[in-house]
């Protein structure tokens, strides 16, 4: 039988330590005394999880556990969705943590690899967020959970806004293992909007000294989209939304997905397909969405988290979007990649590598950059049941008799901004499996599982593929310029644009001369702001410095 009374006299233990460090003040810790309270609390050899989701980051309590003394608290086991900060790192620079699991680490992707490389870091495994989440309540429950929200009361009652995200899903798993959760707020307040994670899960707080740290990592500038783009846009629309009757869909995020989100209300209202496609949505509130929305193209957005600039919108548009008796968004991220697994027709996303079967992957040589939701959104998921015309036409198309398919489109430049091309005969991933130890090479999204690519030559639909070398032929005559695409001969090229399988921009209908920026519903973020009726704020870094000074 399992004993639970000594999980729960050492947590009891734990908190009557620090409890000194609270005081009168009951579950309100003071900020100066953070570091202290995590080295009271925490213990060598402990499993210990910092949230730091795409968006919002646990800042002041991930600074605080890099400043802890190494004689005390080491040899930790860091489990946490995403490394976004140096101290994040820092936490095995200096002895603190030795291992790792995760699933994305875009912003520290060069950094952990040097780390790995020098055994600094030993990784258990590159997850993706379900995954990741899904372990939390089974074998990597954290022992100690440094969560983060916009309010909290004396009862430890958290507000968490228009970015609830991954906190009450960190929260419950520690929470109902005998964890300790401490939450790193905003701010300490009598009444709360709504309560968004119960103070009995809660059994710390730690008012911050400063905001937490939060980035707009959705939005788009449109300035920025290049004619190549559009293209690109108007052949996803025209090979595949349209055919399949796309309504509920995934876009991931890049200038890829943003051109195809502002030539909805331009370019795909011109084939007739409003009210057709692009209806229900599992995003966040990408700025780039609002053309779309204000012209009536969507009917709702379910979403992972918020997107700073975006609060107001979205609060006036609760017709759309998950918004509470309190005004504002709530928030999902587990919620929200079991939507755009399960509930999504179609998922749209990019990498940096794919090889002649279709596997790509963003872990590349010196970058473990990990995978996020990729892989939950990218992949067919074998238990759907509920039927829909692009499920069905799908699963049609690839040979199924007894299932649909899932559309999983990969849309990818021939070669990456830094010159380096997108299509190589072998994945780096292969090598990183073999520096850093992993039994297999880490692939974002398998090739089995893809149904299009759409680079700014064409379209290859893997569905119609009926051996690895007609794949193989398909990826190589949407290639390019490269020399995985000049290994191909145009004869086979045009082989495969007879049978269907491979479709250029004229056998769309789509004239590459007329692919301009001129379809872009909104240009520039001053486009996007007048489109939201004043209600967007875009945040400085996307504001000129005139209007900043001004």
């Amino acid at each position: 039988m399992l004993d639970t009374s000594r999980r729960g006299t050492d947590r009891a233990s734990r908190l009557a330590q620090a409890a000194a460090l609270s005081g009168a003040s009951g579950k309100v810790c003071p900020a100066d005394r953070a570091t202290l309270l995590l080295e009271t609390i925490i213990e060598p050899g402990d499993r210990v999880t910092i949230e730091g989701d795409n968006q919002k980051q646990a800042d002041f309590l991930a600074s605080a556990l890099a400043k802890v003394d190494p004689a005390r608290v080491h040899d930790l086991h860091m489990v946490q969705s995403v490394l976004a900060l140096p101290d994040h790192l820092a936490v095995f620079e200096r002895g603190i943590a030795n291992r790792l699991d995760f699933a994305f680490a875009g912003p520290q992707s060069r950094k952990l690899a040097e780390l790995v490389a020098n055994g600094t870091v030993k990784i258990g495994a590159i997850h993706t967020y379900l995954e990741l989440y899904a372990r939390m309540l089974v074998d990597l429950t954290p022992r100690v959970a440094l969560i983060v929200a916009d309010k909290a009361d004396r009862n430890g009652n958290l507000y968490t806004g228009p970015n609830t995200e991954d906190t009450p899903t960190i929260a419950e798993a520690a929470a109902f293992r005998g964890g300790i959760v401490i939450a790193q707020v905003n701010e300490i307040v009598d009444r709360l909007p709504r309560v968004d994670v119960p103070g009995d899960w809660v059994d710390i707080v730690v008012p911050s000294p400063k905001p937490y740290l939060i980035d707009p990592l959705f939005t788009r500038d449109p300035a920025k989209i290049r004619n190549e783009n559009v293209l690109m846009a108007m052949m996803a629309i025209a090979a595949v939304y349209e055919p399949y009757q796309v309504q509920r869909l995934n876009h991931g995020i890049g200038y890829a997905t943003a051109a195809i989100e502002l030539i909805l209300p331009t370019y795909a209202a011109q084939r007739g397909l409003k009210g057709k496609i692009a209806k229900h949505f599992v995003l966040n509130p990408h700025p780039t969405l609002i053309p779309a929305i204000e012209a009536g193209f969507v009917d709702s957005v379910y979403c992972f988290g918020s997107e700073l600039g975006m609060e107001r919108y979205v609060s006036n548009r609760a017709d759309i979007f998950p918004v509470g008796a309190d005004g504002n968004l709530r928030s999902n991220r587990a919620l929200a990649q079991v939507a755009g697994q399960y509930a999504c027709d179609l998922f749209v996303g990019g990498t940096l590598q794919i090889d002649a079967q279709g596997n790509s992957s963003t872990a590349t040589k010196g970058r473990i950059t990990g995978f996020g939701g990729a892989p939950n959104m990218g992949a067919d998921a074998r238990g759907r049941r509920h039927d829909s015309p692009s499920w069905l036409r799908a699963g049609q198309e690839a040979g199924e008799s007894l299932r649909g398919r899932k559309l999983v489109v990969q849309m990818v430049q021939t070669h990456q901004p830094n010159g380096a091309p997108s299509f190589v005969e072998r994945l780096d991933a292969f090598d990183l499996a073999a520096s850093a130890g992993f039994a297999l090479p880490p692939v974002m999204i398998y090739g089995d599982d893809v149904s299009h690519v759409v680079t700014e030559r064409g379209v290859a639909n893997l569905l119609r593929c009926r051996s690895p070398q007609d794949r193989d032929a398909a990826l190589r005559a949407v290639a390019g310029d490269t020399e995985f695409g000049r290994r191909q001969s145009a004869k086979i090229s045009d082989s495969l644009r007879r049978r269907g399988i491979v479709m250029f921009p004229s056998d769309l209908g789509i004239d590459v001369n007329t692919a301009t920026r001129d379809w872009l519903a909104a240009q520039t973020i001053d486009d996007l702001v007048t489109a939201s009726g004043g209600l967007y704020v875009p945040p400085a870094k996307f504001r000129p410095a005139a209007v900043l000074h001004g």
